[in-house]
């Protein structure tokens, strides 16, 4: 059974580098999702409050029947908990949900910088890591700005940012950012979601290469550039195909083929005027 290898953080925790993302499965679906994902080898979960699914993940760890402690589970507060203190409500009602005492990893969901809250939320995740319910934090959608700004008035470095990146979505300059900070960047959205991404020729030329499918080789592509993934999926035969990745190398040509997809700094996500 594969595994994912473990990244560390700046914390001394370490984050399996593969993991399932959970939006936009119901309690329900999830539940199953995370129950056969487990029974398949992964170790690392990824979901949020806003995505409704909380008590859902909790289900599917406890039917997993796999200990919790080699589990490593994120959930993420979205606009409505930031504010100076709202985030202990918010983790209190996710660990309620997902029927846990902590979380591996609590990240600030968007920055939403014109409401100028995120500073005073990240204060209140620092009394929360200390508290032990959590034991990283880390934040989702942060540019560059927004970390400098946290650098300035805050104690605590985020070990993680979760961010759009793809092979059409790559933000090489986010990306050199966070690690020069010692941030490790985390992809959402990782097979180019709600895009044509997999499609592309230069996939299908590179999979058939290495007698593997674009969405491996997509994996393989964040693997080699040292981030996090978490592609979504309800498929078993899909989960094990995703996992199946780290019996190959990607080579320079083939990673020179794939800066052919970069759909160019416009796309993807802007958090500076999204989120919620």
């Amino acid at each position: 059974m594969a595994q994912a290898p473990l990244v560390e953080l700046n914390d001394g925790h370490k984050i399996p580098q593969l993991g399932l993302g959970t939006w936009p499965l119901d309690d329900a679906e999830v539940a199953q999702a995370v129950a056969e994902a487990v029974s398949r080898g992964y170790r690392h979960i990824d979901t949020a409050v806003k995505y409704g699914n909380e008590t859902g993940v909790g289900n599917g760890i406890r039917n997993s029947g796999v200990d919790r402690e080699e589990l490593f589970i994120t959930t993420k507060l979205d606009g409505e908990f930031q504010g100076s203190g709202k985030a202990v409500a918010g983790l209190d009602g996710s660990l309620k949900r997902l029927g846990l005492d902590y979380v591996d990893l609590l990240l600030i969901h968007w920055p939403l910088p014109r409401r100028d809250e995120y500073i005073s939320t990240w204060k209140t995740f620092e009394e929360l890591q200390a508290s032990g319910k959590v034991r990283s934090i880390g934040v989702s959608n942060f540019k560059p700005t927004h970390l400098d700004r946290l650098f300035r008035e805050t104690e605590v470095v985020p070990a993680v940012n979760q961010i759009q990146v793809s092979p059409s979505i790559p933000r090489p300059a986010a990306r050199a950012f966070n690690g020069n900070h010692g941030i490790v960047t985390e992809s959402y959205s990782p097979l180019g979601a709600r895009s044509d991404l997999l499609n592309a020729p230069a996939l299908a030329e590179i999979g058939h290469k290495h007698g593997k499918t674009p969405g491996q080789v997509v994996l393989r592509w964040h693997i080699q550039q040292g981030l996090v993934a978490i592609p979504k999926t309800s498929n078993p035969q899909r989960m094990e195909e995703n996992l199946d990745i780290f019996d190959f190398q990607l080579d320079q040509e083939d990673l020179t083929g794939l800066q052919t997809l970069d759909a160019g700094p416009d796309a993807g996500v802007d958090s500076d005027v999204q989120g919620h």
